[in-house]
């Protein structure tokens, strides 16, 4: 199809369609399954039953009218272009940002991508040894992602897109209370997911988790380190915390480095995204329940900023907790 026509039918810049254009080529798609098949797997990858409603709706049935050959033409490309980097690590847009208030098949099409590769990733997991409770609790992420989103009336998703792919391909497995990232430069990446207490029991069982899985699993790959990158690892976040809460006992863990500045990576955003999930609710409207929501709220009317810090600690054990 002619680049240009397809962007001007999907509302996006031409750049972004000839990206997915020029990386998948004609390189193989993968199949969606049945229609049929659809509530049972939504289910089993946590999907809510609001959502699985929307995604049921606009299924991408043949002859169906919500799906023009634009829109048919993105889904199969953009599964063949995660599709081609199976094993991989890195983040990797699957495609433009579409326009979601037109429907839903344009807001779920990277959505019908994903579970277009869930056989795809769970032979590669299958190749790996990789237990099944570990390869459907990692791919479970979706329905996490989904309901985040709708919290976020839509302002989560152009991240979360993104952020899937690592899953889809096989980059990283959710390893109890952790999601740990495979990586190329010695160190496994540390995610946080929304999903209770951050206690050190349970980031212990985590990391003690990961060291036992990515040698069985990854045994080429050699790790010496766990790393992060987040908000919560902000150091001004002692100001407002006490010693022995949970954030403050996880950043005890590591070493960081020095700060700097990201393009495109905005401390408050971050921080205000996963705090509150929201970004445009103003700040007298927040709640403030919490030491942490008033921490947050507090230290932004101050004219201050959050930060957004990396750190590492050795493989073998962080100094202390």
């Amino acid at each position: 199809m002619d680049v240009d026509d397809v962007a001007g039918r999907l509302g996006v810049p031409a750049e972004e369609v000839d990206r997915v254009h020029r990386l998948a080529g004609d390189l193989p798609s993968a199949p969606l399954p049945g229609r049929a098949d659809a509530p049972a797997l939504l289910a089993r990858l946590a999907v809510r039953p609001d959502d699985a409603a929307e995604i049921l709706a606009g299924w991408p049935e043949p002859g169906s009218p919500l799906w023009t050959p634009e829109l048919r033409w993105l889904l199969d490309r953009s599964i063949a272009l995660v599709r081609a980097d199976l094993g991989g690590h890195a983040w990797l847009p699957p495609g433009p940002a579409l326009p979601r208030e037109r429907g839903p098949a344009w807001r779920h099409l990277y959505v019908y991508a994903y579970l277009a590769l869930v056989d795809v990733v769970r032979a590669y997991h299958s190749d790996h040894g990789v237990p099944d409770d570990v390869s459907w609790a990692t791919l479970a992420d979706l329905g996490n992602n989904l309901a985040v989103d709708r919290r976020m009336n839509g302002e989560g998703w152009p991240v979360m897109q993104c952020w899937l792919t690592l899953h889809a391909r096989g980059g990283l497995y959710e390893l109890g209370r952790l999601q740990h990232q495979r990586g190329d430069a010695e160190a496994i990446d540390l995610h946080i997911p929304d999903s209770g207490p951050l206690t050190p029991e349970a980031v212990d069982a985590s990391l003690d988790r990961a060291r036992a899985f990515f040698p069985r699993h990854f045994p080429g790959e050699r790790y010496t380190a766990f790393s992060c990158g987040s908000w919560l690892l902000d150091p001004q976040l002692r100001e407002y915390l006490p010693e022995d809460s949970n954030i403050v006992r996880f950043q005890r863990r590591f070493t960081l480095e020095p700060y700097q500045e990201l393009p495109g990576l905005d401390g408050d955003v971050e921080v205000l995204r996963f705090v509150f999930r929201t970004l445009d609710t103003p700040l007298d409207r927040l709640p403030r329940r919490t030491v942490l929501q008033r921490a947050v709220i507090d230290h932004i009317r101050a004219g201050r900023h959050w930060q957004w810090r990396r750190g590492r600690f050795p493989i073998g054990g962080p100094a202390g907790r």
